[in-house]
C-alpha cells in the first residue's frame, strides 16, 4: 500500500464477500483483533516488529479497511458473525493451537467470543483498551456514543459526516498528534457513506441490555471468561480513553489479578500510537518469557 503499510494483502471469501487480512512470518501465531474505526493499519508496527519471530495474522473485519464493505442485505454485522468470521480465517490458515491473542476495542469481544469457543487454542492474551464483558456498572455509558448509537442523527453523523472516524483521529491520541500520513491512512477506507456502514453498525451494535442484538452473546463471554484464569495475559492501558477508561481496566485486573499490567495515566485509546515502542518492548518480553502453555 505504501511505506507505513508494507504488507502483501490476502483474501479469502465468506459467502461472496472479500475478507482480508495480513499474513507475515513464520511460528507460532500471533492474532492481532482491531475495533471501530481503525483497521489492521493500527498493529502496523507491531507486525513489523515480531514477524521476524512468530507468525503474524491480521484481519479487516468485514466493512473495515481493506475487507469488501457490503450493505445490511448482505451482511449482518453482528459480533456474533464476525467471530464466525474469524473462525473460518483461522481454519482457513489452519491456525488451531498455540494462538497468541492481541485485541484493541471491538477486537476484544471478537477475540474474546472466539477463544470461549476455543479456549483449547489460546496460549497468552494481551489486552490493549478493550473489555471482554458488559459496560462495567460503575462506567456511565458515554453521551457521544449515545447521541450516534441512538438519536435518530446518528446515522448521519456517523456515515454522512464521517464524524466518528474524523473525530477518533484526533481525540484518540494524547501524547501528540498523528502525523497527517497516519491519519489519512486510519480515514482512507471509510471515505463514503457505503464505506462507512460497519463503522456505524458497530455502533448501533453495541450490547447494553437485554434484548440487544448482541447482549446475550457478551454475557457468555463474560460467563466464560474464567476459562483463561491461567492463561498468561499482559495488559497495557491508556487512562484518558473516553471510552475504555479505568473503569473497564478495573474490570480486567479484578478478573486476572495475575496479568501483568502497563497503565498509563496520560495516554489515550489508540494506545499503540501513543505507547507503541514501549509496548512493542513489552509485548516482545512477555511472548518470550511466557513461553509454556495454559496450565
Amino acid at each position: 500500500m505504501n511505506d507505513l503499510y508494507p504488507f502483501k494483502s490476502n483474501f479469502i471469501d465468506i459467502n461472496g464477500i472479500k475478507y482480508h487480512y495480513i499474513d507475515e512470518g513464520q511460528g507460532e501465531a500471533i492474532v492481532m483483533l482491531h475495533g471501530n474505526p481503525t483497521w489492521s493499519f493500527y498493529y502496523r508496527n507491531l507486525i513489523m516488529g515480531l514477524r521476524d519471530s512468530y507468525r503474524t495474522v491480521v484481519p479487516d473485519h468485514i466493512g473495515c479497511g481493506l475487507s469488501d464493505k457490503p450493505s445490511l442485505k448482505e451482511y449482518p454485522y453482528t459480533l456474533e458473525r464476525r467471530v464466525e468470521d474469524l473462525e473460518k480465517l483461522l481454519n482457513h490458515l489452519n491456525i488451531k493451537k498455540d494462538i497468541t491473542l492481541i485485541v484493541h476495542d471491538w477486537g476484544g469481544m471478537i477475540g474474546m467470543g472466539y477463544a470461549v469457543r476455543h479456549p483449547e487454542s489460546i496460549k497468552r492474551l494481551v489486552i490493549l483498551n478493550t473489555s471482554g464483558f458488559r459496560l462495567p456498572k460503575t462506567k456511565p455509558f458515554p453521551p457521544a456514543l449515545g447521541i450516534c448509537r441512538d438519536s435518530f442523527l446518528g446515522e448521519f453523523l456517523v456515515r454522512g459526516l464521517n464524524a466518528f472516524v474524523l473525530s477518533a483521529s484526533y481525540v484518540c491520541v494524547k501524547r501528540k498528534p498523528l502525523p497527517p500520513e497516519v491519519k489519512k491512512s486510519y480515514i482512507s477506507p471509510y471515505n463514503s457513506w457505503d464505506n462507512r456502514i460497519a463503522v456505524y453498525r458497530f455502533v448501533r451494535d453495541i450490547p447494553l441490555q437485554k434484548g440487544d442484538p448482541s447482549y446475550d452473546f457478551v454475557c457468555n463471554v463474560e460467563d466464560n471468561l474464567h476459562l483463561f484464569k491461567n492463561t498468561p495475559m499482559l495488559i497495557c492501558w491508556g487512562e484518558r480513553d473516553f471510552v475504555f477508561d479505568v473503569h473497564f481496566l478495573n474490570g480486567w485486573k479484578e478478573r486476572f489479578p495475575h496479568a501483568e499490567v502497563h497503565s498509563y495515566p496520560d495516554y489515550g485509546h489508540y494506545i499503540l500510537e501513543d505507547a507503541g515502542e514501549e509496548i512493542l518492548s513489552f509485548i516482545k518480553s512477555f511472548l518470550k518469557n511466557q513461553s509454556f502453555g495454559n496450565e
